[in-house]
């Protein structure tokens, strides 16, 4: 029986090429297909596929080799305060524009639209048995594509300024730009060369994630972005943080906790609202509450107009314990640390930020650590 074919990665036409060399120079067999060739505005890109058998070895090479590694990110000075807003021209991109907007506002800061659209095109100078043949005009296709995606930009922007004249957003200056390439690729490339405060980004509601593609890339987006990301569900009741009373921090007793706290406050420093502390952690250990008490007093000091509590975790599944927990404090948003992961601990053991994403109506702030 043939051997099960497994998907390692989606990547660019490039970097899957990059990829496919490295696993084949170890003696892994490749096998490269173009997905979603008939919608390419939605996320997608080239699938590397390996055998079932090979992905052990694969995962090992993956995470020896160099192409990986990231340089380390400079951030200068006196660098204009700016948010990004992704978007994919649905409606809860519109949601996420509103809750950017008012933000940047009170922030004092400007903000930039981006849309990232996928062409299934290739250099002509690519082996035509790469690129599967495309039997049309080229040149005519990825143009109209171009229009349709301007055009798509434009009736966002006329929204926008409607609402802004009819006094529904404050006046806030803002841009947009449009990228060809994978959303997630294209929006932590921009992150590392600008470096924005804040990445606003809608996605769906519990249990619909099914059905769009841009939960996937936010959840991209937060494990390996170290801008903070607010994930703005598409039925938030609200669209201006200020209206977010109550807003729940996760802890799980590290340093990195301490430093993300910083970052937090300072994105909520225009706002009052109370904050609830509350643990990652539902094992039973008799030292949650002790360390949740300590933290809130540490904080407490750096912070001492700052309204904290604190909650310890009901000992259950830690999803629906957290689900609990925001439905009894009323909890507007939730904000949590992440820190990058090892591509196999990705794969296997998504982050409690990602886990969240796909399991709750409330919007997450993210913070790398």
């Amino acid at each position: 029986m043939e051997e099960k074919l497994i998907t390692l990665a989606i990547h660019t036409f490039e970097k899957a090429q990059i990829l496919k060399t490295i696993l084949e120079t170890e003696g892994i067999e490749v096998y490269i297909h173009n997905v979603n060739q008939i919608q390419p505005v939605i996320s997608a890109g080239v699938r590397v596929r390996i055998k079932e058998s090979d992905l052990p070895h694969a995962l090992r090479i993956i995470e020896d080799s160099k192409w990986l590694v990231e340089p380390k990110e400079e951030v200068t000075a006196h660098q204009k305060k700016q948010i990004l807003i992704p978007v994919d021209f649905s409606d809860y991109s519109m949601k996420a524009c509103e809750i950017g907007f008012n933000f940047a506002h009170s922030a004092r800061a400007e903000i930039l639209i981006l849309h990232a659209y996928y062409s299934p095109f290739f250099p002509s100078s690519i082996p035509i048995g790469d690129t599967m043949a495309y039997q049309i005009d080229e040149s005519e296709t990825t143009e109209n594509l171009l229009n349709r995606v301007e055009t798509d930009m434009n009736a966002l922007c006329t929204q926008l300024k409607q609402k802004i004249e009819a006094g529904e957003l404050p006046n806030v200056k803002y841009d947009y730009i449009l990228r060809e390439g994978l959303p997630e690729e294209e929006i932590i490339s921009y992150c590392k060369t600008n470096h924005p405060m804040l990445v606003v980004m809608g996605t769906r509601g519990k249990g619909q994630k099914d059905l769009d593609l841009i939960g996937s890339v936010t959840g991209e987006i937060i494990e390996l972005n170290r801008v903070p990301v607010l994930a703005i569900p598409e039925n938030v009741p609200f669209n201006d943080l200020n209206k977010a009373k109550s807003i729940a921090f996760a802890t799980s007793f590290n340093q990195r906790d301490l430093v993300a706290f910083d970052t937090f406050m300072e994105l909520i420093k225009e706002y009052n609202p109370e904050i609830h502390l509350f643990n990652v952690s539902t094992s039973r250990d008799e030292w949650n509450e002790i360390r949740l008490s300590g933290i809130k007093e540490y904080f407490q000091k750096q912070y001492p107009n700052a309204n904290i509590s604190h909650t310890v975790l009901d000992d259950c599944d830690l999803l629906l314990a957290i689900e609990k927990f925001v439905r009894d404090k009323q909890i507007d948003l939730i904000a949590l640390t992440t820190h990058r992961r090892n591509i196999i601990a990705r794969m296997f053991n998504p982050g409690i930020a990602r886990k969240m994403l796909f399991h709750t109506d409330t919007p997450l702030l993210v913070l790398h650590a």
